[in-house]
């Protein structure tokens, strides 16, 4: 789910993340700029080749997976169905199915629907889940962005559609760049991914939405979900008391961070931004941190394409051009145990099935090719996913769009 906003050809469509180092806090020049590009040409290292075998198939669009435990898995369809997986079989029933809720989504190419879920840190005790999903709007914008939460039924093989709690709700104006992804950090505190408002070079207002601080568009944000209706801003969101900032704001200047996920090991937060028509970048998300959208591409000046200046922004961790890829998907550190090559490297992917890894030494991260053994060569990869034990899951789907049921889940294991 990528990128057609910002590609012309059938090879660039998928935008949904649209298809987001100790990296340090800078004052950034175009000489420092002009460096960092040149370190990442510097940086690339050996391939690691990885088995994939096949976890559950005929998915329909699949965004997203959790496990509420060892035995089962949850997979977010684009379409509105949460499918289970309980002891390797996928079962005909969902656990929800939100279609009759949901905007409705283009055949070929589509960027909204069910898009994220998450599962409440007490999960096993109070049954909460959190989904975020896109519904029609009635303000006349192009459609309504929802976080929802919701209880698993009594029998536990179903959601209670009646126990639908609207925690937050976003106007799009367009279909695209709706971001989604719904993490919950070790504070115990939810975080959420918001695209830039979509259409194309984020011209949105006169300094564009990633840069405004008075929009959640082109943000993350972290609220606190553990209250009877609606959600509290975090008493040390780094914003809070700003005048004109929204203070639910945790760091912005994102494009379209469409998958984010926390690493077990460090508790750092790492984001695949989907960049614009030539730049990809992972960025380690810090508090309040500017990631440059749509000032930079990267580290590449966007807007204004000469002298952009910015006081202070976040460098990505990596970054690479559009003859690599065209959408990336943001992915996991691997904390498992049975494939000790990639312990410890954060593992992601272009939205066109190219798989990469980043290597830390010290400060400085670097970028080598990881590819999947395998895997299926028209697979579109959209997302990733992490069981209890730390072993990684990829997403594909073979169209860009809901209207087939070609999705297949793979489960990494050595090669």
């Amino acid at each position: 789910m990528k990128k057609i906003s910002s590609h012309n050809t059938v090879s660039r469509l998928f935008s949904m993340r649209t298809t987001g180092i100790l990296s340090i806090m800078l004052t950034v020049s175009i000489s420092a700029i002009a460096q960092k590009k040149t370190a990442n040409k510097k940086a690339e290292i050996p391939a690691i080749s990885v088995g994939v075998q096949v976890y559950a198939s005929h998915i329909q669009a699949p965004t997203a997976i959790v496990f509420p435990d060892n035995d089962q898995a949850w997979i977010t369809e684009q379409a509105g169905k949460i499918r289970v997986v309980q002891q390797g079989k996928l079962l005909e029933e969902p656990l929800i199915d939100l279609k009759d809720k949901l905007v409705k989504l283009n055949n070929g190419y589509e960027e909204r629907g069910l898009l994220g879920i998450a599962l409440h840190p007490a999960f096993k005790t109070n049954k909460k889940v959190y989904l975020y999903y896109d519904i029609p709007s009635v303000q006349k914008s192009n459609h309504t962005g929802v976080l929802a939460e919701y209880t698993l039924a009594e029998s536990g093989n179903k959601i209670d559609r009646a126990s639908e709690r609207i925690i937050l709700t976003i106007e799009e104006p367009d279909g695209n760049h709706n971001g989604g992804c719904l993490q919950f950090g070790p504070d115990g505190f939810l975080y959420v991914s918001f695209g830039d408002g979509g259409g194309q070079g984020d011209e949105h207002g006169k300094i564009g939405n990633g840069q405004d601080m008075n929009t959640w568009h082109g943000k993350i944000l972290r609220i606190d979900i553990n209250t009877g209706s609606g959600y509290k801003v975090p008493t040390d969101n780094p914003f809070v008391g700003k005048t004109d900032v929204k203070p639910e704001i945790w760091a912005y200047g994102f494009r379209n961070p469409w998958r984010f996920s926390f690493d077990k090991v460090s508790g750092r937060l790492f984001a695949g931004d989907v960049g614009q028509s030539t730049w990809e970048e992972v960025d380690i998300v810090k508090k309040g941190g500017n990631y440059g959208w749509r000032l930079m591409e990267g580290t590449h000046c966007y807007n204004p394409d000469k002298g952009c200046e910015i006081k202070e922004m976040i460098a990505p961790t990596a970054e690479y051009h559009h003859s690599e890829g065209v959408s990336v998907t943001g992915g996991y550190v691997y904390n498992g145990s049975k494939n000790p090559e990639i312990k410890g490297k954060y593992i992601f992917a272009d939205w066109t099935g190219k798989g990469y890894y980043l290597k830390q030494a010290g400060s400085k991260w670097t970028r080598g090719k990881l590819s999947f053994a395998n895997i299926a060569d028209n697979a579109k990869i959209t997302a990733f996913g992490e069981d209890p034990s730390g072993e990684l899951y990829v997403l594909t789907n073979t169209d860009t769009g809901p209207e087939n049921k070609n999705g297949t889940i793979y489960r990494i294991i050595k090669n």
